[in-house]
């Protein structure tokens, strides 16, 4: 991951989460640079050298 190419088969964005080990997880996407919310993750459809930027919250300092 972290800038990586990945290979995804899933069809919108929800499935490649899903796919890359995110299901339900609290993050932020984006898709080509511009932000997704989650509510149309399941309609937003992915193709052939989308690029998909993932930023999930964590804890530290």
């Amino acid at each position: 991951m972290n800038s990586e190419p990945r290979e995804i088969t899933g069809a919108t964005l929800a499935d490649a989460l899903d796919e890359l080990g995110f299901p339900g997880a609290a993050l932020a996407t984006a898709l080509n640079g511009a932000f997704v919310p989650r509510i149309d993750r399941g309609a937003t459809l992915l193709k052939e050298g989308d690029r998909l930027e993932v930023l999930a919250p964590m804890q530290g300092g």
